[in-house]
């Protein structure tokens, strides 16, 4: 493929069951979306050489990771585009254009010149990420995003594209007249590698991540659930504000994309399974009509302390709830859990169960043994100096 439609493409298979890593601020979003432009540039310019560069290595490519992370992850900490009905896959156009042109070879101007133009093509609408439009172009718009800002900073590294010198501050034309009444972006701290070290890992289940916790606490309460089925009268979920604003639905869910997006549907095929996986939100899957009628039981509220601690920087906790009440008065322990395993307070747990996720993933795409060989590959320091077309021919080897 052409880098740009490969960029699409990357991102569609990182982001489609929403199971990839997340950071939760001002503004929301998923920092490995970058991840979808810079394999694409880094095996372009590998199978092209002299056009944009010489080989890059894995090495290389982690580290223009990081400074994607922290690009997109420290405009998300303060500037909530999302309150102004924009959605977060702007910040990977952003990012994306940066560190493609950087790969690219670009220098400084060809690097301003594509992240000037990345602000210049505006906002992205969240109206698909929310009920009655939830639909699949949630799971391929961050894929979009990498795909133009792989092809801006194209542009800008090739010498074809100016920079728009004030494409954020223009009177009546930039970005922050049109879409932040006024309020430029700003940056809450100095680029470093801040994002990456504290980013949020989706290592169990795969589900939007104001919700991980509650998955955590219905997984808890199967047991108990399953032995009082039939005598619980309410289910009672407490939450964070920002969950109360993206993922708490009442009504019809119309489709997979509706259901990942449901604190609701995924409580309750938690409490009934035992477990969250992607094949329980499917069309076909047995379970939907009960965990349906099951989430006519629920109640969600804010709990102000965990808004709070949601945006303390010093906390950033995800905090969820969940309490069965039964028709006889009586009730379950109510299950608190403040930090999914993804969480950096609970990174001792956290090497295992991504090992675990990518070898139950891998296993299905590209059987064991090859599945096994990857793992080893990024366990050992040869993977810094291999080629990334290397890496992608591994890939593409293994799934064929």
């Amino acid at each position: 493929l052409d880098p740009i439609k490969a960029a699409f493409d990357n991102g569609a298979l990182i982001r489609w069951l929403d199971f990839n890593d997340t950071w939760l601020a001002a503004e929301w979003g998923h920092p490995s979306d970058n991840f979808a432009a810079l394999l694409a540039v880094g095996d372009y310019r590998c199978r092209s050489p002299g056009v944009i560069g010489d080989l890059l290595s894995v090495g290389s490519l982690l580290a223009a990771a990081v400074c994607a992370y922290e690009i997109q992850g420290v405009l998300a900490l303060e500037n909530s585009f999302n309150r102004r009905g924009l959605d977060h896959v702007l910040l990977v156009r952003i990012a994306s254009a940066a560190l493609v042109a950087q790969l690219a070879d670009g220098g400084r101007d060809a690097i301003v010149s594509a992240l000037s133009n990345a602000w210049a093509d505006g906002g992205c609408l969240r109206v698909y990420r929310h009920a009655p439009n939830a639909c699949e172009r949630k799971s391929w718009a961050a894929g979009d995003a990498a795909s133009r800002g792989l092809r801006l900073g194209l542009m800008a590294a090739a010498g074809r594209m100016p920079a728009i010198d004030s494409a954020i501050g223009a009177s009546q034309w930039g970005f922050a007249d049109v879409f932040m009444e006024g309020r430029a972006p700003t940056l809450a701290r100095r680029l470093a590698s801040h994002v990456v070290e504290n980013v949020l890992f989706k290592a169990r289940y795969p589900a939007e991540f104001h919700a991980q916790t509650a998955v955590e606490a219905a997984v808890s309460l199967h047991a108990e659930f399953m032995r009082r089925r039939d005598d619980v009268a309410a289910i009672a979920i407490e939450t964070q504000e920002s969950a109360m604003r993206i993922i708490c639905k009442r009504g019809r869910l119309r489709n997979f994309a509706d259901r990942d997006h449901c604190l609701q549907y995924m409580v309750a095929v938690a409490l009934i399974e035992g477990d969250l996986r992607a094949e329980h939100y499917a069309d076909d899957y047995p379970g939907r009509e009960p965990a349906e009628r099951l989430r006519e039981l629920m109640t969600v509220s804010e709990n102000e302390g965990y808004s709070r601690d949601y945006l303390d920087p010093q906390l950033r906790s995800i905090a969820n709830s969940l309490q069965l009440i039964y028709r006889d008065g009586g009730k379950s322990e109510k299950v608190e859990i403040q930090y999914p395993i993804g969480h950096k307070r609970r990174r001792a747990e956290l090497p295992a169960a991504l090992e675990e996720k990518f070898m139950r993933a891998g296993t299905i795409a590209l059987g064991e043994p090859e599945a096994r060989r990857i793992l080893e590959l990024f366990q050992s320091a040869q993977v810094d100096d291999l080629p990334v077309s290397d890496l992608v021919d591994l890939c593409a080897s293994c799934s064929q």
